[in-house]
């Protein structure tokens, strides 16, 4: 056998082969449930899920002071002697002084300062017109017995969210969180049925 056969052979058995072998890859092959290297992750449609980084500071100190007085006086004297042709008797002398004093002070003075600090993620239920997205969540803990429920809604805008699909409260339209604390601590941090009584039967 020539060197011309040999070749024409081994090119026939490579042709014969050829359709069972696949080009491979160094990279393996995308998973279609994973994102790309390029995914936009932020929250656009309804579904879409968003964090909001819960910051709220409140400080309220209001203070009213009124102070009212009012002094009046009032002097009469009389000395009893009124003749006109003799028709009118003289009459006694009287004096009558009078005099009255009313003041009222008052103060009133209120403080209140609130921090909440957390990070909850909702979910996008609803887009309006304008494309804003409108975003309800829950979250819920208990840890030892002491139970919390944060409740959140809100209007988001797109422009808004950051590249890590986060957004901050203070830019949240409509912004409404709701807590609710139950388990043992709960009876430790609101006044007694005793106290709430007396607080209706004696507000002041």
């Amino acid at each position: 056998m020539n060197r011309k056969t040999t070749v024409v052979c081994a090119l026939a058995v490579l042709l014969g082969i050829g359709p069972v072998l696949q080009a491979g890859s160094i990279w393996a092959k995308r998973d279609s449930n994973m994102k790309t290297l390029y995914a936009d992750d932020v929250a656009r449609n309804i579904g879409d899920i968003l964090t909001i980084m819960v910051t709220e500071d409140s400080k309220v100190d209001n203070k009213a002071k009124r102070d009212l007085q009012k002094e009046t006086a009032r002097s009469s004297d009389f000395n009893g002697r009124l003749n006109i042709d003799d028709l009118v008797p003289s009459m006694p002398g009287f004096t009558m002084d009078a005099s009255s004093t009313n003041e009222m002070k008052a103060k009133a003075d209120y403080k209140d300062e609130r921090s909440f600090v957390d990070r909850v993620t909702v979910v996008v239920v609803d887009i309006l017109p304008n494309g804003n997205l409108v975003v309800v969540g829950t979250r819920d803990r208990n840890i030892a017995g002491d139970a919390q429920k944060i409740e959140i809604s809100g209007i988001v805008r797109p422009s808004d969210i950051a590249f890590d699909n986060a957004v901050k409260s203070e830019q949240v339209a409509n912004f409404q969180i709701v807590t609710k604390n139950t388990g043992v601590a709960a009876p430790y941090t609101r006044t007694g049925w005793l106290g709430r009584a007396f607080d209706i039967i004696w507000p002041w």
